[in-house]
């Protein structure tokens, strides 16, 4: 009988998050040391007994986070304190973006994904900073059963003499199938489906490098046991999409994306194999803007499974995972154990004048602060 991707997560993840110590990366099979400490600050967050998904900031204090209670939290000065703004039992708050202190999006799994979801709208939409939101209800073609990423992108153009910002805005999803991407350029207020299943089985994550180039990881089959993880890129916005990296071992999807600079990017290659002697965990970087893919070891450890990734430059950065993230400052070339939470699902970087900000989401979520000299390359 074919495999659900989706009943696997819930096992695999939930024996991974028990593991003890919640950072233990294993070589060999041999426990590593303790990992030092990193400056992460745990923030004061509602308790939540699993993976929380998404967090997004749009400058150091103003953010949101969600989770699968149906739940968002917004914060206006920068996660030291949190006020629930959403609360919608039946919704699987899986994405969120947001395109200023007021508009944000807010992606919903979907029913036939996790217990208890029922709520069938795919995509919310708020106008006044979270307080309210609204179901999206002007989608053109295949409609969506599920959202698991949205992708903000703000591209700069001289209007009438003065700097503006033209937005595009994309959701994608998802896991366990079917594979959608919507596309917005009124600020979320309409969209248009795209079927991507002929491409890929899922979709796991969006992200766009510039209005034309762009980046999926996705699946290459709804079944995992028979599933190669995959990414795909498309070069004329979106139009068409083409395979650039497809793992050679079943059992795998994707994850999430990292591009520090138009040229170095990453991608997390998850693993649901059941045999416990397959260890081998692995990272996907590209040097040529996502052209070709190689693969880079992560750690050795059956019970580790990747999440969250994010870099702050082409060198410095993080995978979050079950049990515990892990870090690298060689551009993935090693990689040591870190306490950056429990199941790190999603990492944002913020930069000002202040310097860098790292936040995550998983468990709980944590906070990190670089100085100027950290802030990454755009």
């Amino acid at each position: 009988m074919p495999i659900d991707r989706r009943d696997m997560l819930g096992g695999l993840l939930g024996t991974a998050l028990a593991a003890a110590p919640a950072t233990r990366a294993l070589a060999q099979g041999a426990p590593a040391a303790a990992p030092p400490a990193t400056g992460w600050t745990k923030l004061p967050t509602e308790p939540y007994p699993g993976k929380q998904d998404d967090i997004v900031f749009v400058s150091r204090s103003v953010g949101w986070y969600g989770n699968g209670k149906g739940r968002v939290y917004g914060t206006t000065d920068g996660g030291d304190s949190w006020t629930k703004l959403l609360d919608k039992p039946g919704t699987f708050v899986r994405a969120l973006g947001f395109v200023d202190e007021r508009v944000g999006i807010l992606g919903n799994i979907g029913p036939g994904s996790f217990p208890g979801v029922t709520d069938t709208n795919p995509l919310y939409r708020t106008t006044d900073g979270g307080k309210s939101w609204s179901p999206v209800t002007r989608i053109t073609g295949p409609a969506p059963a599920g959202i698991c990423a949205i992708d903000v992108l703000r591209q700069p153009f001289v209007n009438s003499g003065v700097l503006d910002y033209r937005v595009t805005l994309r959701a994608g999803g998802r896991v366990g199938g079917p594979a959608h991407l919507l596309t917005s350029t009124d600020l979320g207020q309409s969209w248009v489906s795209q079927d991507m299943t002929a491409s890929t089985a899922m979709i796991l994550d969006v992200h766009f490098v510039n209005e034309k180039i762009g980046f999926i990881a996705g699946a290459s089959d709804a079944d995992v046991s028979v599933s190669n993880a995959v990414v795909l890129k498309t070069r004329d916005g979106g139009k068409t999409w083409r395979r650039v990296y497809v793992s050679k071992r079943p059992f795998e999807i994707t994850w999430k994306l990292a591009f520090p600079s138009p040229k170095i990017g990453y991608v997390t290659v998850q693993n649901y194999n059941p045999d416990a002697g397959v260890v081998d965990r692995v990272v996907a970087k590209t040097t040529d803007g996502g052209e070709t893919w190689q693969e880079i070891p992560l750690v050795k450890d059956h019970r580790v499974q990747q999440l969250g990734i994010g870099f702050v430059d082409e060198r410095h950065g993080w995978v979050g995972a079950a049990p515990g993230g892990f870090e690298t400052e060689d551009g993935g070339a090693t990689w040591r154990p870190v306490d950056m939470g429990r199941a790190v699902n999603k990492l944002r970087i913020i930069r000002d004048e202040n310097g860098t900000r790292v936040v995550a989401i998983g468990v709980d979520v944590r906070r990190l602060d670089l100085p100027p000299a950290k802030r990454a390359l755009r």
